[in-house]
């Protein structure tokens, strides 16, 4: 609200000035000059994150870019086929699906071990898929790749949007209908006993507000996840939602299942969770 007025007040004289020099014969160069002042508090705006609520890390020209190698063997960050390539690794022994506990083998769900029951789409939910904690979605619609095409020209193009795309913290097993079901919808929290959606598991979607609610045994890590990688890539993140991760993060500790996942994505990738290894940093992020 603040830089709105402040846009306004910049303009005023400019706009006076054309009214005092003889209005539509001055307007061409008066809007020229209004332009520039547009561009350049617009550049300002989206550094310095948003005053409306909203928190943000370091803009995108301050995010380290460490170059992405490819391999299984390679140590370092990956794109997001790549990173693929890798995750059946670090969670083998881990087979535990995120959003329902479903146990898993290969890419079969095994649905008896967590009480799945599909919604509507048995052939995706009897499958694992990778799911982004963080949706791609957030990670590159601000971008201009995003507003040129998508995520795939982003996935070729913009070297900071691979690099989180394919950032291993953000990367957990799911039930492939949960994942799809969930798209790019924030986290929430509205129910302590919500309506049951996919058999006994307990993360539910609200279709109609757009929004998730994942089971309460995973909310701390979600949290942690979703704090880095804000931290990490310069996102921004409404006051709202940076409050309900602080709190998740607060009232669920790191646990052993945490720390063995970034102690492989740190031999990975070279670098895991700084919110799970030094837990004592979420001070830093949350105050």
């Amino acid at each position: 609200m603040l830089m709105k007025k402040y846009l306004v007040l910049m303009w005023l004289p400019l706009l006076a000035a054309c009214d005092q020099q003889g209005g539509a014969q001055a307007l061409p160069r008066e809007v020229k000059l209004l332009a520039k002042v547009g561009e350049t508090l617009l550049k300002q705006v989206q550094q310095a994150g948003s005053a409306g609520g909203e928190s943000a890390g370091a803009v995108s020209g301050q995010v380290a870019l460490p170059p992405l190698v490819s391999g299984v063997k390679a140590v370092g960050h990956r794109d997001f086929n790549g990173a693929k390539k890798v995750l059946p690794r670090l969670y083998a022994g881990m087979e535990e699906e995120f959003y329902c506990g479903c146990r898993y083998s290969g890419k079969a769900v095994d649905w008896q071990s967590c009480g799945f029951a599909p919604r509507k789409n048995a052939e995706r939910a009897s499958r694992i898929e990778w799911e982004h904690v963080v949706p791609a979605w957030v990670l590159g619609h601000q971008r201009q790749c995003w507003q040129a095409g998508g995520r795939k020209q982003c996935a070729e193009s913009d070297p900071v949007f691979k690099l989180a795309e394919g950032d291993l913290n953000n990367l957990v097993p799911a039930v492939g209908e949960v994942n799809g079901d969930r798209s790019n919808f924030p986290y929430s929290a509205w129910s302590s006993n919500p309506t049951l959606v996919y058999g006994q598991c307990r993360t539910v979607v609200d279709f109609k507000l757009k929004r998730a609610q994942p089971r309460p045994e995973v909310r701390g890590a979600a949290a942690r996840i979703t704090l880095y990688m804000h931290q990490r890539y310069g996102l921004r993140m409404s006051g709202q939602d940076r409050q309900l991760m602080c709190a998740w993060a607060r009232q669920q500790p790191v646990n052993a299942w945490e720390r063995q996942r970034d102690a492989r994505i740190a031999r990975l990738q070279g670098e895991g969770n700084f919110l799970v290894s030094q837990p004592e940093r979420l001070a830093e992020v949350c105050g």
